[in-house]
């Protein structure tokens, strides 16, 4: 006879591992720190190769101007607020990344837990069920 409360735990954590497991499942591998830092680290090559790619793509744009006018003073003015910007956006950036990825930890955790949790009274149903036999009466 089928036991419909372990059908129900059964689908149950199979609905879970198909919906969340991917980030469930990898956050478990990770510590806090070693997870946010590497989403961070990410973060940071990624924003330094697209500013670097825009700030290219505008000094070519404007190559002509740019050469025409061409004052050291100004550049190094111009270079120093430039690189304080970048510096400015790379913290909003990275500040943003942290709490991102330190929720989806927290998030995960959690579900892992609740995981943890259903595979555990999963697990006492069929102990049960082992202790009372196949006739449902006590062995």
């Amino acid at each position: 006879m089928l036991n419909e409360e372990k059908i129900k735990l059964m689908t149950s954590i199979g609905m879970f591992e198909k919906r969340e497991g991917k980030r469930v499942f990898l956050v478990n591998r990770f510590f806090r720190s070693d997870y946010i830092g590497r989403y961070m680290l990410r973060s940071f090559l990624g924003f330094t190769f697209c500013w670097a790619l825009g700030t290219a793509l505008v000094v070519l744009y404007r190559a002509q101007s740019l050469l025409e006018n061409l004052d050291f003073n100004e550049l190094r003015e111009f270079g120093g607020s430039y690189v304080t910007a970048y510096g400015m956006c790379l913290a909003a950036y990275l500040l943003i990344t942290m709490i991102v990825y330190w929720r989806r930890y927290e998030y995960a955790k959690r579900g892992m837990k609740v995981y943890v949790a259903k595979l555990k009274r999963l697990e006492k149903r069929y102990e049960i069920q082992g202790k009372m036999g196949h006739g449902g009466k006590r062995v």
